[in-house]
């Protein structure tokens, strides 16, 4: 599912079968939300996971009116802590249904015990704090060499990765770069011009 996060709904009513295709299909290191049930343990540990046991994905006799809201706003959260990462929930029948209709009201329900969902996902955030480390040390290089080759070169090959979807956060990441080290080196070669016995 690419630019989706999955989110796969699994059902304590799983079998051993389904519990196996599951682990070979999930991604590395998936979250792994679960109920405090022991059915739910079974399966976890069917997973081969370390879950998070998660109060409010406990079956409910009479569920209240807005449950499912509160169950999507429950995995809507724990999905953004890491938009790179599948989630695993892991619940009773019932409420495995009532997420899904919220979670992904215009998907048909799948006939298993296992239903995927994709979370659309934007890009990987910019590590701004690397790139203004990289920036200064880039514009302190480029000062005292050529500032327009290296600048030339760090600008073009962060315009290349901006094509690359899966590495479109570094190729921001280097133009942010490029363009603080391009201030850098323009402040020491000024600096210099007017002080030219600091250099």
């Amino acid at each position: 599912m690419s630019g989706l996060q999955r989110v796969l709904v699994v059902s304590t009513s799983a079998g051993a079968a389904e519990v196996a295709g599951l682990r070979a299909s999930h991604g590395r290191d998936p979250l792994v939300l679960t109920a405090p049930t022991a059915e739910a343990k079974r399966v976890v540990l069917a997973l081969g996971a370390d879950p998070q046991v998660e109060v409010s994905l406990a079956p409910v006799r009479f569920p209240p009116a807005d449950r499912g809201h509160r169950l999507d706003e429950l995995v809507r959260r724990h999905a953004l802590r890491d938009r790179f990462r599948d989630v695993v929930v892991v619940v009773d029948p019932a409420t495995a249904t009532l997420l899904l209709r919220t979670l992904a009201p215009d998907q048909l329900p799948t006939s298993g015990a296992v239903t995927l969902v994709g979370l659309p996902r934007g890009d990987r955030p910019v590590a701004v704090r690397r790139a203004v480390v990289l920036g200064v040390v880039l514009g302190v290089v480029a000062a005292a060499a050529d500032p327009l080759l290296l600048l030339g070169i760090a600008g073009s090959v962060g315009l290349v990765l901006l094509l690359v979807p899966p590495w479109r956060h570094l190729g921001r990441e280097l133009l942010l770069a490029a363009a603080i080290s391009a201030a850098v080196a323009l402040a020491l070669v000024s600096s210099s011009g007017r002080f030219p016995g600091g250099w």
